[in-house]
């Protein structure tokens, strides 16, 4: 059987998201599967250039994981003969620049979102690849999650008869860094830096929503930043100048309403650290990441309002759970395995910059939204 080496500049791999989940649980992953296998039978086998700012940091990577190619010096990497693509898991205010010389150097382009800090940079870099005749697509995992997967199949069948509205709960306690380490970077918390809640996780509820319910057509939002100070990964404290919480309403096609509330400053009490309920005249689902459980009109309980006495039913054992029915994978993992076939023979791959712009649209209107205390219509996004 015929295998294809695909040459991979893997850029941010020593921080958090670019190493457990795109060099450990994807490219790894793939390589120890055997590769991935091409419509004609080829084998696509990646070969990961990591970089990164420190030289520690990359050769001992490197070393774990029995790796030989790392460099501090992105345009060195991207001038190797045998690089297909770059990767981009940077800090957001990183990434623009890095791209912009990807697609100079006539490679095609995989990041993760958001593309840019603004919607004007996400649609620049979306005509820059395009004029230069590059493929380019943007990380968009949660339509890979179980759960979701499984929310879809119910939408895609019909189970909700009319959707009435969508409520989302995203977030956990990211600790504040002194008493104990934070789970997270300290450049979440800058602006500055391209942090903040509304421009990361916005970017994820354009997709989820426009893909698994209706595409998203106004927005209302509130931010916040519940904790003002916060200590950095060297022990010196920081002004947290950056959302930490948001909580949108969003109108979607149809007049579906869903509301989200994201914070990394709430404590969980639910089963999973994302879930959505969706609502419709026909029946109820909740999905997380990995579960998705329904109640349908004809097994919906009449529950009565008595604040006098305790609750006798026990509320989510009313609720069936969805059936696998297929084996899910590592959601980035499946997405770079559809990137990697797109490149090597055009295979379908629809998350491209334009899909992470939309990203990026809502985020900025999102936040506009707070600014000025109103709702924004979400204008139709086009190449």
């Amino acid at each position: 059987m015929a295998r294809r080496s695909i040459g991979i500049v893997m850029n941010g791999v020593t921080g958090r998201m670019g190493y457990r989940q795109h060099l450990l649980r994807s490219i790894l992953a793939i390589r120890e599967q055997g590769g991935v296998r091409t419509a004609e039978g080829t084998v696509l086998w990646p070969e990961p250039v990591l970089v990164g700012r420190s030289e520690v940091k990359l050769r001992e990577l490197a070393e774990r994981h029995g790796l030989t190619a790392w460099t501090t010096d992105l345009a060195e990497a991207l001038a190797r003969p045998h690089i297909d693509v770059y990767f981009d898991a940077q800090v957001t205010s990183a990434r623009v620049e890095a791209i912009r010389a990807a697609v100079a150097a006539g490679k095609h382009v995989y990041t993760e979102k958001p593309i840019s800090e603004d919607l004007d940079e996400a649609l620049a870099l979306a005509r820059l690849a395009e004029e230069a005749g590059v493929k380019h697509g943007v990380v968009q995992d949660k339509l890979f999650l179980p759960g979701l997967l499984k929310l879809k199949r119910l939408v895609d069948g019909g189970f909700f008869g009319r959707i009435l509205s969508v409520r989302g709960e995203f977030g956990y306690w990211v600790f504040e860094g002194d008493w104990q380490e934070a789970q997270r970077p300290s450049w979440n918390y800058r602006a500055e830096d391209g942090g903040g809640i509304i421009l990361d996780m916005f970017c994820h509820w354009r997709y989820v929503l426009d893909g698994v319910i209706a595409p998203v057509r106004s927005v209302q939002a509130l931010g916040a930043t519940h904790i003002g100070e916060r200590v950095d990964e060297h022990g010196k404290p920081y002004e947290a100048t950056a959302d930490d919480a948001a909580y949108g309403i969003f109108e979607l096609e149809g007049g579906i309403v869903a509301q989200i509330n994201s914070s990394w400053a709430t404590r969980v009490f639910r089963d999973e650290l994302v879930e959505f309920q969706v609502d419709g005249t026909e029946g109820s689902a909740v999905a997380g990441l990995r579960r998705c459980r329904v109640q349908h009109r004809s097994m919906t309980p009449k529950p009565v309002w008595n604040p006098d006495l305790p609750a006798t039913e026990d509320f989510r054992s009313q609720w069936q759970e969805i059936p696998d029915n297929t084996e899910f994978d590592n959601g980035f993992k499946a997405q770079w395995e559809m990137f990697l076939r797109h490149v090597a023979d055009d295979g379908p791959f629809p998350w491209d910059f334009y899909e992470g712009a939309r990203g990026v649209q809502l985020a900025e209107l999102g936040l506009r939204a707070w600014r000025e205390g109103r709702r924004l219509d979400v204008p139709e996004l086009t190449p």
